[in-house]
């Protein structure tokens, strides 16, 4: 028995699901808000997206024992571990799983807020920590990678409902080229009402799968049909794929995604506009010019003695 378990523990079809939960209260209270109207994110509340989360995320476990599943809740000022199946801390059963998610779900987004500022007023817009939630998994593979020769199938979901932050631009964008060195795909799955460019980039540059539900009622089914299927079995499959991609970067000035813009030969800054010196460049230049005025003076005074 022991060998054949032992045979089987790192084979094709053994994974490890990293999963970013997006849990961005201001997200969160604006879908609740506009629970009235006929936008797409406002069929789905918090507790209602949970409900179809926790199901998934016992699928994953019961296809195979030795799959193993890690939750990063994504929040606005930080981001966390909250589940690790792999722990063995919080037992086998459904319900040990849920009332361990939850509890400490609920004191990440209780951190989360004591970061905030006193008083911090956010708009519905504000963004998820997501270039943080990207290298936290980034960094569990690399340490599951390290632990030896032998591993699963390692793959990160995200689970997006929050805007993109273009300030986020430039973290995201080197985690994103860090899995496609590490040959990790990210999945996106977007419960937002507006796409998301980053978690098309993310999917279409590590080869994941990009997936925006059209009936989020059924999350479920379309989370266990598109995402629970491990990476060998996807060749067998017929996989949904994405329409487009949105490539636009965003501009360092504004943080604001751009279609032309200028980039500096230099540092490769891109810009909405011609800048005529840039700030930093011309301080690297003056001080490079004092250096070489000080050095001068020195070797003058040399010459002099």
């Amino acid at each position: 028995m022991a060998s054949s378990v032992s045979s089987k523990l790192y084979s094709d079809d053994v994974s490890l699901v990293v999963v970013l939960l997006d849990v961005n209260p201001f997200f969160w209270a604006g879908v609740n808000a506009n629970s009235g109207t006929n936008q797409p994110a406002a069929a789905l509340s918090f507790s209602k997206f949970l409900s179809h989360v926790l199901p998934f995320v016992s699928s994953i476990l019961l296809i195979n024992p030795l799959n193993q599943v890690v939750v990063i809740a994504t929040g606005v000022k930080s981001c966390g571990y909250i589940y690790d199946s792999g722990g063995g801390s919080d037992g086998t059963s459904v319900s040990d799983l849920r009332a361990g998610f939850l509890r400490r779900l609920e004191e990440f987004v209780e951190r989360d807020r004591q970061l905030c500022r006193d008083g911090e007023r956010a708009a519905a817009t504000t963004s998820s920590l997501l270039s943080g939630s990207l290298s936290l998994a980034l960094c569990y593979i690399q340490r599951v990678f390290r632990s030896g020769i032998l591993h699963p199938q390692p793959r990160i979901l995200c689970l997006q409902g929050s805007p993109d932050g273009p300030d986020q631009y430039v973290a995201v964008m080197n985690a994103i080229f860090s899995a496609q060195r590490s040959v990790v795909p990210i999945d996106s799955c977007v419960v937002g009402i507006r796409h998301s460019a980053f978690l098309q980039q993310a999917s279409h540059i590590t080869g994941g799968i990009y997936l925006k539900p059209q009936q989020l009622d059924a999350l479920f089914q379309y989370l266990s049909v598109v995402f629970a299927a491990d990476l060998q079995s996807r060749s067998f499959l017929q996989l949904p794929k994405s329409a487009g991609v949105d490539f636009r970067a965003s501009c360092f000035c504004h943080k604001k995604p751009i279609d032309r813009g200028y980039v500096c030969s230099v540092c490769l800054s891109i810009f909405c506009k011609n800048p005529q010196e840039m700030l930093y460049i011309s301080d690297f230049k003056q001080a490079s010019a004092d250096s070489r005025s000080k050095s001068d003076s020195k070797r003058k005074t040399l010459e002099a003695s």
